[in-house]
C-alpha cells in the first residue's frame, strides 16, 4: 500500500472525549447532540403554529409520539442498511449512545407517526408539515455535532484549510497515513441551516402558497444535499450498483419532490392555508387566534333594534407569514 501523506495548513481538532462529565454524571455528547436538536426543533415549531393562530401544546403533544418514532426508525435504518456491521455482536444494535442513527429512517418514522397523530387529533396534517419543515435542518444540524464528537463519517483525506484532525484508531485502514479529513458533519451542518433560513425566507414571501410546497422543498432540499456530502465520505456503507445506498436515497428524494413541486405548480393560482382551529371553545362567540367575536370588515356594528341580517359565510383570516 503507498502511504498517503496530506500536508496540513491548518486544521479542526477533534474532541479527545465523546462525552461531557458533569460531577459524577457523565453525558454523552452524541446523544446530548440529538437531544439539543429534538428541543430546538419543537421550540422552533411551537413558535411558527403560534404564529398560524394554533395552540403550541398541539406540537408538544405530537413530537412525544414522533420523536420516539423517529429514534426507532433511524436506528432500525442504520442496522438494516449497515447489518453486516452487528454480525456476531447483535447486542450492540441496541447501543444508540455508539453512534449510528440513519436520517432517512428517522424521517420516515418520524414524519408518518406525527402525520398520524395530528390526523387523529383533528389538525391539519398537511400544514403542519410545513410548519416543522424549517425546523428539521436546524435538528440535524445540531445532531451532526455527536458525529463530530465520535469521530465518525468524516470524508477522505484533505489538504484544505478547515481538514478534520482524526485520531490513528478512527482512521480507515486506506487511509492510515493521512491526518486530516473532510469534516463532511460540518458540510451538512451548514448545508442543513442555510436550507431551513431559506425555507423561513421563502415562506415568508410567499405566504399563500399550497400547503404542502415548504414540506417538499425541504425535502428535495435534504436530499440534494446529502447526495454531495455522501459522496464525500469514506467510511463502509452499503453500495447499490456501485453507488453508497444513502446516495440513492438521497436522489430519489429529491427526484420525487421536486416532481411533486412541479405537479403543485401547475395545478392552478395559489390559495391561503386553512387557518388552524381555534385555540379556545365553548366562548359563545366564534374567535380567531384568541380575539372577540369578528365583524365584517368596514361595516358598523348593529344597534339592538336593528333587524337580524342573514350573516355571511365566514372567510379565513389571512394567514401570519412564516418566521
Amino acid at each position: 500500500m503507498v502511504p498517503i501523506l496530506v500536508p496540513t495548513l491548518a486544521s479542526i481538532p477533534s474532541p479527545s472525549d465523546n462525552a461531557i462529565t458533569i460531577g459524577p454524571l457523565e453525558l454523552r455528547a452524541y446523544g446530548l447532540a440529538i437531544a439539543l436538536g429534538v428541543i430546538a426543533a419543537v421550540w422552533i415549531s411551537r413558535y411558527r403554529w403560534a404564529q398560524r393562530g394554533g395552540d403550541p401544546d398541539d406540537i408538544s403533544r405530537i413530537a412525544v409520539w414522533a420523536v420516539l418514532a423517529g429514534l426507532v426508525g433511524a436506528r432500525l435504518y442504520h442496522v438494516i442498511t449497515d447489518y453486516d456491521r452487528f454480525q456476531g455482536r447483535w447486542h450492540h444494535a441496541f447501543a444508540v449512545w455508539e453512534g449510528g442513527l440513519g436520517i432517512p429512517g428517522g424521517l420516515i418514522a418520524g414524519v408518518a407517526v406525527g402525520a398520524y397523530v395530528a390526523h387523529r387529533r383533528g389538525l391539519p396534517v398537511v400544514e403542519l408539515l410545513d410548519v416543522v419543515a424549517p425546523a428539521l435542518p436546524v435538528a440535524q444540524a445540531i445532531g451532526r455535532l455527536g458525529n463530530w464528537f465520535n469521530q465518525e463519517l468524516f470524508g477522505r483525506p484533505t489538504d484544505l484549510p478547515w481538514g478534520l484532525e482524526i485520531d490513528p484508531g478512527q482512521r480507515p485502514e486506506a487511509y492510515l497515513e493521512a491526518t486530516t479529513f473532510h469534516p463532511t458533519f460540518l458540510y451538512e451542518a451548514l448545508w442543513n441551516l442555510a436550507l431551513a433560513a431559506f425555507l423561513v425566507w421563502w415562506g415568508h414571501r410567499h405566504i399563500t402558497a399550497h400547503p404542502g410546497r415548504l414540506f417538499a422543498m425541504y425535502v428535495a432540499g435534504y436530499g440534494m444535499g446529502r447526495m454531495w456530502v455522501e459522496a464525500l465520505r469514506s467510511d463502509p456503507a452499503a453500495i447499490l450498483l456501485g453507488v453508497r445506498w444513502n446516495i440513492w436515497m438521497g436522489g430519489i428524494a429529491a427526484v420525487a419532490a421536486i416532481a411533486w413541486l412541479v405537479y403543485d405548480a401547475r395545478r392552478g393560482t395559489d390559495r391561503r392555508p386553512t387557518p388552524a382551529p381555534a385555540m379556545e371553545a365553548g366562548t359563545g362567540a366564534s374567535t380567531e387566534a384568541g380575539t372577540g367575536a369578528s365583524t365584517d370588515a368596514g361595516t358598523e356594528p348593529r344597534s339592538a333594534d336593528a333587524e337580524p341580517a342573514a350573516s355571511p359565510d365566514p372567510s379565513p383570516s389571512p394567514s401570519v407569514p412564516d418566521t
